[in-house]
């Protein structure tokens, strides 16, 4: 249910836990949980899709701290009548995507569908990128346009199709670590995944940077509006605050990467979050109980 084969004195499924040959570097370990009904409408979309959004929305955090993934684990709970063989399609095609092998689980009966996916990642050399290093002087970049999921929910909502190319942003997210590893190679000083959204993401690394902000600009995929671009969330695309603007371009262009997009500064005053000069609310996902 996944890329790859144990190594040499590995053990992946089918003992009582795992077994991984030793991590390099840092080891990064996180946890998603993903819940039918609130991070997927499955009157929209398939079990399949929400297999497969749990796994990549949990790897996203490695590529946000530029971390390797080494393996997962999925823990599911689910109701009678559940499309087990669906939903593990949707986790596995997932992982063959990320090239990280599903190395164990498990599966409790329960009143919804659920899924936690806990990925280990690791980071050699100087470890991983954190969400509070930026610092002022450091230009801001993202990865690619956005708004695409938040446009693709509306579009399916509208009566899209599966294979319309926003809704497939929306349904078949992909977590970007090739990039994250580009730009912690680049000297990124600090990085997070706009999962949540712009609006509300850059203001998370402003404050566990102890920093402000001014973008120039946001990019709007194709498609998506300027406020799906700064509150959809969802898009997985990355921030990245740099100091060395060269350098980061050349290391995406050198490992056959779409280059960055830049967007703005870091400033010193931490009052002070712009966008085209006029003040950018916290506006985005915010997680509640």
């Amino acid at each position: 249910m996944g890329p790859g084969s144990p190594a040499r004195g590995e053990l992946f499924v089918g003992d009582d836990a795992a077994i991984l040959c030793p991590l390099v570097g840092q080891v990064v370990v996180s946890t998603d949980v993903a819940v039918a009904g609130v991070h997927l409408d499955l009157s929209l979309f398939s079990v399949a899709d929400l297999g497969y959004k749990a796994v990549a929305g949990a790897l996203s955090d490695l590529a946000a701290m530029g971390a390797l993934a080494r393996a997962l684990v999925l823990a599911v709970t689910a109701p009678p009548g559940t499309d087990l063989e669906a939903l593990h399609e949707g986790v596995a095609a997932a992982a063959v995507a990320a090239g990280c092998p599903v190395v164990g689980g498990d599966l409790s009966r329960g009143g919804e569908l659920a899924l936690a996916v806990t990925v280990i990642g690791e980071c050699p050399g100087a470890g991983a990128v954190r969400r509070s290093g930026a610092r002022p002087g450091d230009r801001l970049y993202v990865t690619g346009p956005l708004g695409r999921s938040a446009a693709g929910l509306r579009r399916r909502r509208e009566g899209a199709g599966l294979d319309d190319a926003l809704v497939l942003a929306h349904r078949r997210p992909r977590a970007l670590l090739a990039e994250g590893r580009a730009a912690r190679g680049a000297g990124a000083r600090a990085m997070m995944d706009l999962s949540d959204g712009l609006g509300i993401d850059l203001h998370r690394l402003a404050d566990a940077s102890g920093v402000g902000f001014a973008l120039d600009s946001v990019p709007v995929a194709e498609g998506a509006t300027r406020e799906e671009a700064i509150s959809g969330g969802e898009d997985y695309e990355l921030v990245v605050a740099a100091p060395d603007p060269g350098r980061l371009g050349e290391v995406f262009a050198a490992r056959g990467l779409r280059a960055p997009i830049e967007v703005g500064e870091v400033v010193a005053d931490v009052r002070a979050r712009t966008l085209s000069g006029q003040p950018l609310e916290r506006r985005g996902f915010e997680h509640r109980l």
